[in-house]
């Protein structure tokens, strides 16, 4: 089976039409999807139960871009230790 990628606009496309009231079976059929991945994309793309209105794929990205914008702030840290007149 080949291993196909989907762009996120799509999954979302499919998540909305599952909380549109479409049942996982049919999107499942209709799409060519299996169900397993379906549900894996309704938890992904679906807003996050505690109030919050970003999809669990939202927190991870802002995760991703917080983590590397630490790692920038420690190089300039240690620039700045290297290059400040003694």
């Amino acid at each position: 089976m080949a291993n196909k990628r989907y762009s996120s606009d799509f999954k979302m496309a499919l998540v909305k039409q599952y909380r549109l009231g479409a049942a996982v079976s049919k999107l499942s059929s209709e799409y060519g999807i299996s169900e397993v991945t379906i549900y894996k994309w309704i938890k992904l793309y679906s807003p996050v139960e505690d109030g919050v209105e970003m999809t669990k794929a939202e927190i991870l990205t802002v995760q991703k871009e917080n983590e590397r914008l630490k790692q920038e702030v420690d190089i300039l840290k240690k620039a700045i230790t290297i290059f400040a007149p003694k």
